[in-house]
């Protein structure tokens, strides 16, 4: 649990990931990231939802079995597997995952390589410029705190 003063107080388990633009630009995965969500992982359970538009989700997470891929054909689909894990914190770039961001108690947008939705933006708690930095957000609490606090 993460109470941040004069904002909110988070109690989600389960981080929700998107891959392409988010976790992955063109279907890689720096290592570093995937060290990253290794530690995340310690904390908190781990969903990356995605349609798999390159084909290589499984690929990527062969040897991260901490990781629970879901693949999904759209939006919609996308918004109401989320649900299963609420309450979650919401990880994205795109127009697919404003959905994911209003069932969220935490969204962070990334604005990353492969830029990010403006309408997503309005939707998101914070927005970070990569995914390092929002998987640091939440292994570093305090960094959070300071942004949101009231």
């Amino acid at each position: 649990m993460l109470d941040i003063p004069n904002y909110k107080r988070i109690t989600a388990r389960n981080v929700i990931f998107d891959l392409n633009g988010t976790l992955a630009v063109d279907g890689h995965i720096d290592k570093e990231v995937l060290d990253l969500l290794k530690e995340l992982s310690k904390t908190y359970k781990i969903v990356v939802l995605t349609a798999d538009t390159l084909g290589n989700a499984k690929e990527i997470f062969k040897e991260l079995d901490s990781i629970t891929l879901e693949v999904i054909r759209d939006t919609e689909e996308k918004t109401e597997v989320a649900k299963k894990y609420t309450p979650y914190i919401g990880i994205g770039n795109g127009n697919n995952d404003i959905g994911v961001f209003k069932n969220a108690e935490l969204s962070i947008a990334v604005i990353g390589r492969e830029g990010c939705s403006a309408k997503l933006l309005l939707s998101a708690d914070v927005v970070v410029c990569d995914i390092v930095d929002a998987i640091n957000l939440l292994l570093k609490e305090k960094r959070l705190i300071a942004t949101l606090r009231g």
